[in-house]
This record gives structure tokens, sequence and C-alpha cells, in this order.
């Protein structure tokens, strides 16, 4: 039997608490005991100094897209960047895409949401949510897994037809999907609204959905229809904000079904939608009080990775490819766009590539649009227009203007800060391209940054919302607490140092500093800020 002792460290255990000087003690995979200053500490095989540096539970991010990663072989050096900023567990499967469920015919579907996330293609072994986890379990992953189940794989898997209202059979076929899918151990339902084909999606067909995760008691993640003023999802004719809608329908929703509502990356793009964050907030504590089981989260940085397409409204996005093709669609499209960028306070600049998806183009990633412009000497629209389609929109970007910009984050803090607020990475993760801060530095900056440099928060509560909130949010019961009985999912990190290393001009974010050790599910998995070759340690979660 293997055996670890943390000595003399700075416990944060995860509940809120205030922190205490303590001993923790590893055999094997659990926490066997925490000890006082004062007590005797028993023999082990390894010991770790940890005088000065805090101990808490390892960071779970509750918002990520690495589950895709986890089924290649070479996933370790892709995503050795999660335990280096001390994450141990992920949620999965969010904003309305999965890898499970699937069918084999049609898979295609997934894959063209796929492309832009993967280095190479994904070959799925499985086909049911069971099957998934099952895989992953005999793959030994390098964190652990809890598996959300998405509104559009759903779809993809239950029914042929892409987008649009369902028949009363097909809508049934998904819903005993869903059901079974969230029997077999996915932690919930996510939602897409702003992406094909969850954004033509009528409300009737959510709250169906919603209604067999409420009873099932699991939580329903939704990325908004909406998270600008001005959006591509509703008719431009409709003058009040776009993004306070989408919330206001989800809101809705959730008081007919009765789900707990997480509201994903609750941000504000464009420099004309940051006003909006105060009445968002409103609303979503307005619906707390009135009793809808609602939280928000959120990513410390003001860019976020997406696809090229999403600017790109609804009616040109339903004709493409031909669309392309189509000078009066063009001609439409330019219009609207450039509105639409006026409206929202969006400027070419805004938005860089993070990885063009076409080969030959590799040079473009890290640049923005208006620097591809004048690289290609054409207009940023044709710019724009020139990549979407080289890419097939496959062009994955970081957008910047969320929720504020450098000299300004007046709306981010307030977001970060905000008592329902849980902390996630939402990043892309890749071997190639310019990388989204965020998959480096998310957990890090927040502990840096806000809780020592700004103090908005106090560590036992920034800690608290990085682990033991965020695994009660999924119901995980062995993540996310220092308890004896819980999973070894440890972090050991210096509250002195700890920081991201964020991009600076054309270089991007780097490792985190301050993170000293990982454990996951007992194993050392990072030392010195170093992840330990070949350390795999994580395990599907089932629910």
């Amino acid at each position: 039997m293997r055996s670890i002792l943390l000595k003399s460290g700075n416990i944060v255990d995860g509940s809120g608490e205030k922190a205490y000087n303590g001993h923790l003690f590893i055999r094997d995979d659990k926490i066997e005991s925490i000890l006082q200053k004062e007590d005797a500490l028993p023999d082990a095989d390894m010991v770790i100094d940890a005088e000065g540096y805090v101990v808490s539970p390892g960071f779970i991010d509750m918002h990520s897209h690495s589950d895709w990663n986890l089924p290649l072989s070479n996933h370790p050096e892709i995503l050795k960047c999660l335990p280096e900023q001390g994450v141990t567990t992920l949620v999965g499967g969010n904003c309305g895409v999965s890898p499970a469920p699937v069918k084999q015919e049609n898979k295609q579907l997934l894959d063209n949401f796929t492309s832009m996330m993967l280095d190479e293609p994904l070959e799925y072994k499985w086909e049911s949510m069971a099957d998934f986890l099952t895989t992953m379990e005999k793959a030994t992953p390098i964190v652990n897994m809890a598996q959300l189940a998405g509104h559009a794989s759903i779809r993809y898997a239950a029914v042929k037809k892409e987008r649009g209202p369902l028949a009363k059979h097909e809508l049934q076929a998904c819903l005993d999907l869903t059901e079974r899918s969230l029997q077999e151990g996915a932690c919930g339902l996510s939602f897409g609204l702003g992406y094909d084909p969850g954004m033509y999606s009528p409300i009737d067909e959510l709250e169906e959905f919603c209604k067999v995760a409420a009873k099932a008691n699991k939580t329903v993640t939704v990325h908004l229809k909406a998270l600008s003023r001005i959006s591509p999802c509703y008719p431009v004719t409709y003058l009040k904000p776009h993004n306070l809608r989408a919330l206001n329908e989800m809101i809705s929703i959730a008081k007919v079904t009765g789900i707990k509502l997480q509201l994903s990356h609750f941000i504000f793009v464009g420099r004309k939608s940051w006003s909006t964050c105060r009445e968002a907030l409103d609303i979503v504590d307005t619906a707390k009080k009135e009793g809808v089981d609602v939280m928000i989260d959120a990513f410390p940085y003001t860019c976020g990775n997406t696809t090229i397409l999403v600017p790109f409204p609804y009616w040109f996005l339903k004709m493409l490819p031909k669309g392309y093709d189509s000078r009066l669609a063009l001609a439409r499209l330019h219009i609207e766009l450039e509105l639409g960028f006026r409206l929202v306070g969006f400027l070419y600049k805004d938005f860089q590539v993070m990885d063009a998806g076409v080969e030959g183009y590799e040079n473009l990633n890290g640049l923005t649009i208006d620097e591809i412009a004048r690289k290609w000497n054409t207009s940023s629209f044709n710019a724009m227009l020139k990549l979407s389609r080289e890419s097939n929109g496959a062009a994955l970007m970081l957008f910047h203007t969320y929720s504020g910009e450098p000299g300004f984050e007046k709306p981010l803090d307030s977001v970060l800060t905000h008592d329902l607020c849980l902390y996630e990475t939402d990043a892309v993760i890749k071997n190639t391209g310019h990388p989204n801060p965020a998959g480096m530095g998310t957990f890090p900056k927040i502990l840096g940054k806000y809780v020592r440099d700004k103090k908005l928060l106090s560590i036992e509560t920034a800690v608290n919302r990085m682990t033991y909130a965020s695994a009660l949010r999924f119901g995980l019961k062995e993540q996310g607490l220092l308890k004896p009985g819980m999973a070894a999912d440890i972090v050991i990190f210096d509250p002195e140092t700890i920081s991201d290393s964020p991009p600076t001009g054309a270089n991007p974010a780097g490792k985190p500093k301050g993170i000293k050790h990982v454990f996951i599910n007992g194993v050392h998995t990072v030392k010195n800020g170093d992840y330990i070759h070949e350390a795999r340690a994580g395990k599907p979660i089932r629910v």
C-alpha cells in the first residue's frame, strides 16, 4: 500500500471554512486522515514538506471541452497544462455537444464540430454513454472526468434530422436517449443554444429535454442563445438586448421545469454589451430569490474561444456552403455584419486566430483578422469570409472584449466575485496553434490576481468555488473536499507567487507560477510545476 504525508501545510479544505495548519495523510487513492499541527506524525513512503504553502483539493474545471481529447493516445501531452494549473477533474460534454451518445452512421455530424477542437480524427469506439465511460476507464485518462450528455449529440444519435422542430416520435426518441444517458452515469444535460442545431430548437423542445433532467435530479448547463446586446439568433428588429432576452427565456424554462440551471460562461460579448452586466446579474438574483436553482460560471479573461462562424447570422448559416457564391447573400451579410459589429462594439482587430484549420495557413495563427487583411491586401470582411470558407467554418478563434478589455474589467470582476459564480476554463486545447490563456492559467490567475492582489475574494471562498461547490453542483461525491475517505486529489501551491503567465504581444500564454505539487487519486502528477511524464491516474466519474 502506498502512503504519502503532506506535512505542515496551510489547509484550505474546500468547504469555505477558515484555513488551518495541519498535516494530511494519504493511503493509496484516498485521504486517510488530517492531523492537527501538534499530532504525532505517521510513517509514510513519501513525505512532502508543505510549510508556507496552501494544501487544497484539486481544482474542478466545471466547464471543459477537453473530454474530446481524452480518448486520444497522446492526450497527456496535449492536456498536461490542466494538472499543471491544478486541475484534477473536468466536467465535459458542454455546449450541447458530447462524445456520447453517438451513432456510427451519424458521427460525421459530430466530426463537423470536433474538426476545430482536435488535431486528429476521433475514432468512436463506443455508442452509448455507458460505453464511453467504460472506454475511458480502460484508457486511464490524465485527469478525472465527469460527463454531460449534449442536446445536439442526442439529436444526432436519436434522429437523422439535423435542425428544426422534431416530430412527436422523433422527440420521444431523443427524450428516451436522454433518460438512458443520465441513467448510465452522465452528470447532467447540456445545451448549446448559440450553435446549430440548438439555435433552431423551439422552446417547447427544450422544456421537454429539461423535464427529463429534472426528473433525474441532474444539472442542466446552457450556452445561452445570445451573449451580446445584438446577436445572430434573434431578428435585428428586436431592439432590446438580445442577451437579456435569452437569459429570461432560459430562466422561464427553469421555472416551468424545475431544473438545476447552470448558466455557462456568463459573459458580455462586445463593448456595447458590457452595460447589460448589472441587469443580467439582477435577473439571476431575482430568479434565485423566487426559488429557481440557478448558478453561473465564468473564466478570468476578456477573451474566449469559439468558431469563426459565430458572428454570422442564422439565415446565412442555413445557406452554407452555397451562400459563399451568392452575391446577393454576401452583400446582405456584409451590411449586417458591419451594422452588427457597430451595435455590439466589435472591431475586426478583436478577432484573433487560434488555429486557422487549413493546411498552409499556419502562419495566420495568433494574427487578428485586420492583420490578415493587410497581409492578404484585402478588406477585413473578405479576409474573414475567405478564412471561413477555406476552413469550412472550422477556424478556431479567440474573440476579445468578453466582459471587458485590458484597462477596463469591471463587468468581469462583477461576475467572478458574484456569490453564485463558479470557475471554468472553457478552453479548446490543442497541440497546434495559438493557445487560449484560460487553458493555461485560469485557476492560478484567480488565486493570484483576484485573491492575493486585488483582494476581491478570500482564499477560502475562491478555493470552495473551484472545488467543493463545483462538485456539489454536479453530484460528484468523492471530489472537492479534504476529508477522510475522499479522493486524494490535492494541490499544493504557494499563495505568495501563484499566478498565470499571460500572453504578451505575439508571445502566447505560458505555464503558470506557484503550483508546487498535484496529486490525482493519490498519484504524484505534478512536481515543482511540471507534469510528471506518463502519470495517468484519472478516472471517469459516473453520477
